[in-house]
């Protein structure tokens, strides 16, 4: 049998809260076993699992999402890179666009939010005659609408 760890371990080496890895284990995301004391037992490879979980929660993937990729990934063998890169290729666009839109915010934070409240001056000039509102509810130009 490979080599395992705690949950404590897991925890400690991955950053993720144990209760999180619980949560995932939950949801199918991580498979643990269990020793003679009922305590949960990790194959070491979990932790490869883990961090391809946290990065791509922060690409912005839902854990239905996560779970359909590493669903993806070879059940009798430790994923390599190449499986790993394959995955993740997909998403650059996904940051792509999170990073253009991190940017139209970062512009937006002195500028109008063109909400189409007209409550700030700037917006007379930003936003005449509400324009914004033509384009739908919310904060138009930060989301993209020139």
């Amino acid at each position: 049998m490979a080599e395992t760890i705690t949950i404590g371990e897991a925890a400690r080496r991955s950053g993720v809260a144990a209760s999180a890895l619980r949560y995932y284990e939950e949801r199918g995301l991580i498979h643990s076993e269990r020793a003679g004391s009922g305590h949960r037992r990790y194959p070491r490879a979990v932790l490869r699992r883990i961090a391809f979980i946290v990065f791509a929660q922060r690409v912005g993937l839902t854990l239905d999402e996560i779970g359909r990729e590493l669903a993806k990934l070879p059940e009798d063998k430790v994923p390599t890179g190449r499986d790993w890169a394959r995955l993740s290729s997909p998403w650059r666009r996904r940051i792509d666009d999170r990073i253009a839109e991190l940017e139209r915010l970062r512009s937006g934070l002195s500028q109008c939010i063109g909400c189409g409240c007209l409550s700030l001056e700037r917006c007379k000039l930003a936003n005449p005659d509400d324009r914004a509102a033509r384009k739908g509810p919310g904060p138009r130009y930060w989301i993209g609408d020139g």
